[in-house]
Order: structure tokens, then sequence, then C-alpha cells
């Protein structure tokens, strides 16, 4: 049975001839000494194991702290890696371009140098006509000359025929 501070002040020892009962009074105090035994351990039980969650409230906010610091320097480095890869990679964006452009530049000048070289060619190929055209002349000519000349030599100097020895 637990006493409350209200029944100890309500309770009434009966009335003897000599006062109150001394064996009742002994009994009451037994029970109120039990209960304020069971207080005092309880207290000191509560008292340790609020310092013990003191202590580990204590615990935990310190590493709380020191897991938000964590965080913080983590989300710093985050921002400080995202940062360099930006800048690493508009770097790289801006060499490629560079590479692309000098390789645009190199394919242009080949191309014109391609360009120029396929005229050449083409004006060569009208030269080299020409100078077919110009000894086929030649050569129709001396055939000619010779059916005109029945027999006689001739000498080739350019466009020029002469006789070199008569039959």
């Amino acid at each position: 049975m637990k006493i409350t501070p209200l029944d100890i002040g309500n309770h009434r020892f009966p009335k003897k001839f000599r006062g109150y009962d001394p064996r009742e009074v002994e009994i009451f105090l037994e029970m109120i000494s039990q209960e304020m035994e069971e207080l005092i351990q309880e207290n000191r039980f509560l008292t340790e194991e609020l310092k013990r969650k003191s202590a580990d409230l204590a615990e935990i906010k310190e590493k709380e702290s020191i897991l938000k610091e964590a965080i913080i320097t983590a989300q710093r480095l985050s921002d400080d890696m995202k940062a360099k890869m930006v800048k690493e990679a508009q770097a790289i964006v801006a060499h490629a371009e560079l590479e692309a452009d000098s390789i645009i530049k190199r394919a242009r000048d080949q191309l014109i140098d391609i360009q120029s070289d396929i005229q050449e060619y083409r004006e060569q190929r009208v030269r080299a006509r020409e100078q077919v055209r110009s000894v086929l002349k030649t050569h129709l000519a001396l055939l000619d000359a010779a059916e005109l000349h029945d027999g006689r030599e001739f000498e080739d100097s350019g466009s020029n025929l002469r006789v070199i020895q008569g039959r």
C-alpha cells in the first residue's frame, strides 16, 4: 500500500487510556519508514539515471556538433569539387573547340591545296593535249609532205620542216 502525504496528514490514531496505541503508531511509522526508504532509493536511482541521461545527451550533442561540422565541411568540399569540375569541363570544352578549329583550318588549307593541285593538273592536261596535238600535227604534216616529195627525208625542228637530203 502506497502512503501519500495526505494519508499521513489525515491519519488519526485511536485513543486509549494512556494516549495513542503504541503498537499502531509503530506500525504506521514502520510503513512510513519503508515508504520513505523506497522513495529515497528511487530518488537516488532517478538521480543517477538523470546523470547518465545528461551525460548521454551531452555526448550526443557533442557528436551532433561534430556531425554538423563534418556535413558542412563535406558540403564545402562538394561545392569546391563541383566548381573545380565545372572549370575543368569548361577548359576541356575550350581546348576541344580550339582543336576543332585547328582541324577545320587544316582541312580548309588541304582543300585549297587540293583544289589548286586539281587546277594545276587541268592546266597540265590542257598543255599536254596541245603538245600531243602539235606533235600529231607535225607528224601528220611530215606524213603529208613525205607523200608529196617522193622519198625525200625530213628533219623535224619544232614546227619547221626542212629537207635533209634528196633522193
